[in-house]
């Protein structure tokens, strides 16, 4: 929806909301959320932020059944909203697309807010003793999986926008659909590369993030708006592989001098989905201590 004539914008092709208090811009109430990757850790934070602002929420896991499954029923308990859990493999678009459509019937006909928070580590150190098997593993999911939420989360936040309506042919309402808003996880290792360990692969598949949000943020003017969220190093399991004398080394490189909590980054995926960030599109936010200040 995106217009270009003579290498400039059109003009006045979204408008700003209409509120004079900022605390209603950060309600979710009646929105549809999918978080992916969100049995434990970080995504299951942001599903929780979601839900205390009103959204439904589905959480997406690839594995772990039983776990994800428990997470979305005390999500749904603690703060009465709808929450289900979804078995999805982000690395085929196929069944991206799939669990998207099915989402969005399930969910009152809309989607709103998609976080495309899925993904992989690299653990093999240097490239050059590191194998191709999990060099594929970390692309597919935090790359291609990214790609391929966004494009099937795109196709309903276009035709919502031009349309108006659920995909029932109602209208959307309670609340109105204004644009959506799709977050991708990035990481500070796609703005520096990380020491000690060694991980190409990872930090080429994060900048390639920040970079798709950024492009699709012009491309999707006028109906979404698309912004990563670069997480530093986070007290979480997707760190477990690293030895404690490593992540003391993490810590004498981080001006706040420890890891990040996984609560510490509810309000920055809240305020991106949120209406409180209406102007706030092809952004990249750091979460990271300050490590990339210096």
């Amino acid at each position: 929806m995106v217009e270009i004539r003579d290498g400039k914008f059109a003009h006045d092709a979204t408008a700003a909301p209409r509120a004079n208090r900022v605390l209603p811009l950060f309600s979710l109430q009646g929105k549809t959320a999918i978080v992916s990757g969100a049995t434990t850790n970080i995504g299951l934070a942001v599903a929780q932020a979601f839900a205390e602002a009103g959204a439904n929420v589905a959480i997406w896991y690839n594995s772990r059944k039983e776990e994800a499954e428990r997470s979305a029923a005390e999500v749904a308990s603690e703060y009465g909203v709808k929450c289900q859990a979804y078995q999805v493999d982000v690395s085929s678009y196929d069944a991206v697309a799939a669990a998207v459509d099915a989402i969005v019937r399930d969910f009152n006909g809309r989607l709103d807010i998609f976080v495309a928070n899925a993904g992989a580590v690299w653990t093999e150190g240097p490239m050059l003793d590191g194998s191709l098997s999990l060099y594929r593993k970390v692309i597919q999911t935090n790359l291609d999986g990214v790609y391929f939420c966004a494009r099937a989360a795109g196709q309903h936040f276009r035709r919502q926008k031009l349309e108006g309506t659920t995909v029932t042919g109602a209208p959307l309402a309670n609340p109105p659909f204004t644009q959506g808003s799709f977050i991708a996880t990035a990481s500070m290792s796609g703005h520096i590369v990380n020491i000690p360990q060694l991980q190409t692969s990872y930090n080429a598949s994060k900048a390639a993030v920040v970079h798709l949000c950024r492009s699709l943020a012009v491309e999707w003017a006028g109906f979404a708006r698309a912004n990563s969220v670069s997480p530093g190093y986070i007290n979480t399991s997707i760190s477990d592989f690293c030895p404690r004398e490593i992540r003391d080394v993490w810590k004498d490189k981080i001006p706040m001098g420890r890891e990040g909590e996984v609560g510490e980054l509810k309000g920055a995926y809240l305020y991106l989905a949120s209406d409180a960030a209406s102007y706030t599109t092809g952004s990249d936010l750091k979460v990271d201590g300050g490590y990339c200040a210096p």
